[in-house]
């Protein structure tokens, strides 16, 4: 089997590409021509995965990547991906969370119609959520320009599943995370800042609103999910979630308290980390996915700050 992973230099594509490579498959990444090349991620896969340049901006080169990998699976993970980073680039982020999902899938229905594909949708796109917790049949109330760019990615990918027959379904993960999470993230923010503070780097963790509340799992759970989803009869949308909720404040005590330090004494709460638009309580209902999909996620919470506060300590340490 050819898998062809779009995003594989992030923090889900280096676990997705891990998890496929331990089944046998041949995968294919695609990366962006940049002139900062970060492969940190995917380093340790050197030589076991095929990396090929092309962008979602760029309609030719992904037909030229398909042409070249032939995939029985399409894993779309690529996107402008950092919310704050949505408002101070809105355009930038539509072009490549949004219309960049048209683009993969037109290539897709062009070369390779019958391979199976996986579109990234996030949480985020319930926003300003109507109910909780949250299940594949919530109204969506996005409430960042990356937020809706997804809600238009996912409803694209259903579009083309009723259009064109195709095999295409999109996984509504809730946050997950992990050791390779981006540093501009809360929760790496978080486990990075705690580490500094106690190797005496760092006097304080400068954070936005502690009371926000997610549903936080391990990405390494969450990529098992997507592959299970390409391996069903029918093509379908499916939640990903814990289905418990913590709030930031609650991550804060845990990544403190795993250093042995008292939080209080540190975090510093700062205006400039504060969204324009809040998004206060995430919280999924998995139920579908478990029930039809036998998932189920392994690590959890205190065991997932853990393993980011330690990870930074023994990184920063050596």
């Amino acid at each position: 089997m050819n898998a062809l992973i779009t995003g594989i230099t992030g923090q889900d594509g280096s676990y997705l590409a891990e998890f496929l490579l331990e089944k046998g498959y041949t995968v294919y990444g695609m990366v962006r021509r940049s002139s900062t090349e970060n492969f940190e991620r995917i380093a340790h896969l050197a030589g076991r995965v095929v990396l090929k340049q092309a962008d979602l901006l760029d309609q030719l080169s992904l037909i030229k990547v398909m042409e070249e990998a032939q995939p029985d699976e399409i894993y779309n993970l690529a996107a402008m991906s950092f919310v704050p980073t949505s408002w101070t680039q809105p355009m930038l982020t539509g072009e490549f969370t949004a219309i960049g999902v048209t683009r993969v899938l037109e290539a897709m229905r062009q070369i390779c119609p019958k391979a199976r594909f996986y579109q990234a949708s996030s949480s985020e796109m319930f926003g300003k959520v109507r109910e909780v917790p949250q299940t594949e049949l919530t109204a969506f109330h996005p409430r960042s320009p990356y937020g809706a760019a997804k809600a238009y990615g996912h409803y694209i990918t259903v579009n083309y599943r009723e259009s064109y027959n195709l095999y295409a379904v999109s996984g509504i993960l809730f946050n997950h995370e992990s050791p390779r999470r981006g540093r501009e993230f809360v929760t790496r923010k978080i486990s990075d800042g705690v580490a500094r503070i106690k190797l005496g780097l760092e006097r304080d963790l400068r954070m936005g609103n502690l009371e926000s509340k997610r549903d936080w799992g391990f990405a390494g759970d969450y990529v098992r999910a997507m592959w299970m989803m390409l391996q069903q009869p029918q093509p379908d949308d499916y939640v990903v979630a814990t289905g418990t909720d913590h709030s930031v404040r609650n991550f804060v005590e845990r990544a403190f308290a795993r250093a042995g330090l008292d939080w209080k004494r540190y975090v510093v709460q700062d205006s400039q980390f504060v969204r324009p638009a809040e998004v206060d309580h995430l919280l999924g209902d998995s139920s579908k996915a478990r029930r039809v999909l036998g998932w189920e996620p392994i690590v959890g919470f205190d065991e997932l700050v853990d393993m980011m506060v330690d990870a930074d300590l023994k990184k920063l340490s050596d």
